[in-house]
């Protein structure tokens, strides 16, 4: 199973979009951002990577300012 990390810089958005994917019924966790991505505010959003798609829409959508990037694993 892939699974995809959306990072931000700013927790408030973080976890706004955390609640968004939520809403769409995405099964999402909230972690510690690893270490190896060190540009981030230290959580990061977690789901499958089937799901990119509606987390790019919303990401576009919603213009979040602090959005640094999705890594996949």
């Amino acid at each position: 199973m892939k699974y995809t990390l959306a990072v931000f810089r700013a927790r408030t958005q973080t976890l706004l979009f955390a609640k968004l994917l939520k809403s769409y019924q995405i099964p999402i966790s909230i972690i510690n951002t690893p270490r190896e991505i060190n540009i981030s505010c230290g959580l990061c959003v977690k789901f499958l990577s089937i799901y990119k798609e509606y987390a790019e829409s919303i990401i576009k959508r919603r213009k979040f300012d602090s959005f640094a990037g999705f890594f996949e694993f």
